[in-house]
């Protein structure tokens, strides 16, 4: 043991101390990329502002058809729901033939109401022809001029009566008052129907709106004339216009109605319930690519890119997307420097090796 530790002090004695000089010649060596990345900085541009709601598809107006003509059958109906219909089409028919009947002998009253006039005429000229004779007393003259308009009035009430009947007999064709689509239908054939029941519904040039459902400082921001985008069912959009800012709020629900103007779409349907958004102005907005940001734990972050090729995490807020952008709200300089290309595969404090992004090849 004793010459063991002999030999241990002799060693120790015999080597060399380090200098200084020999120590800070050490260096640590270069930390080495863990990967190969490219890089972007935010673009700022101007972003439309857009309000999301939600509403029913409704018709734009919605007329009722009605039976005019009281007690007759309904002979025909010549068309169903969903019918495409033109102004002054005739959509349903009664039955007209004891309308006609009924004509035919008004008719007959006033021809025999006409001939009894023209003798009534005829005499009533012979007594002013003799009055100044003294061959007819006053009396006679009077009776004669009387039977005379008596005549003539009996004849305008037989015209009136035929005119009556006349328009009966139109009637018995159910016309449309305006070129649409039919909504509903009530009409059967061989109904006895009363006048004024309802016999089709029609909505109006087949126009359709959107009443989006809004709060009162969402409406405040919407005005007449603006861009309406609504989505269809099957994904479509359907560019309209608004119509109308309803000018009052439901008490209960706290919020209005905004009138949107659609177009005719095979996709839409009243009675929908549909979302959409309102274009209400622009505003600047900063922009990045989509696979710039990394979604972590619930949070979006982003790689800064230091001096040293050094990435730091960032916590961002991202906002809206648009034309494959997404706008970072908050948490990052307009003018850094970020990951785009493998953000997804790195961690805070990583070295990364920076190359050019690849460039589009253009096809002969």
């Amino acid at each position: 043991m004793k010459t063991r530790i002999a030999c241990l002090f002799l060693c120790l004695a015999v080597a060399p101390p380090l200098t200084a000089n020999a120590a800070d010649s050490v260096t640590p060596p270069a930390a080495k990329p863990s990967l190969t990345v490219t890089v972007e900085t935010p673009r700022t541009a101007a972003l439309s502002l857009k309000l999301a709601a939600r509403g029913n598809l409704m018709a734009w107006q919605e007329a009722i058809v009605g039976a005019e003509a009281n007690g007759l059958r309904l002979a025909k109906v010549n068309v169903n729901v969903g019918d495409v219909v033109k102004r002054g089409q005739v959509l349903a028919e009664f039955s007209a033939e004891m309308v006609a009947a009924e004509l035919a002998q008004t008719q007959a009253q006033l021809a025999e109401a006409e001939a009894e006039a023209a003798n009534a005429v005829a005499n009533g000229d012979r007594a002013r022809g003799l009055r100044a004779s003294g061959a007819l007393t006053a009396q006679l003259i009077n009776q004669y001029l009387t039977a005379e308009q008596t005549a003539k009035a009996r004849v305008e009430a037989h015209r009136a009566a035929e005119r009556v009947q006349k328009f009966r007999l139109a009637q018995t064709h159910v016309l449309a008052p305006d070129s649409g689509v039919i909504s509903a239908r009530t009409a059967t054939v061989g109904a006895v129907v009363p006048a004024g029941m309802e016999l089709f519904r029609l909505i109006r040039q087949s126009r359709l709106e959107w009443r989006a459902e809004m709060t009162a400082a969402e409406m405040a921001r919407v005005k007449t004339g603006a861009v309406a985008t609504v989505m269809t069912p099957a994904g479509a959009a359907v560019q309209g216009k608004v119509r109308m800012v309803a000018p009052t709020v439901d008490a209960q629900t706290r919020t209005g109605l905004v009138y949107v103007d659609l177009p005719v779409h095979a996709e839409l349907k009243a009675g929908m319930f549909v979302s959409g958004e309102f274009d209400v102005g622009s505003a600047s907005a900063l922009l990045v690519s989509p696979q710039s940001v990394v979604v972590r734990d619930g949070f979006n972050y982003v790689f800064r890119i230091g001096a040293d090729n050094k990435v730091t995490q960032l916590k961002v807020t991202i906002g809206r997307r648009s034309d494959g952008k997404i706008e970072v709200v908050g948490g990052l300089p307009a003018d850094a420097t970020i990951v785009m290309t493998g953000a997804g595969f790195l961690n805070d404090g990583d070295t990364v090796k920076v190359v050019a992004a690849p460039t589009a090849k253009v096809a002969p």
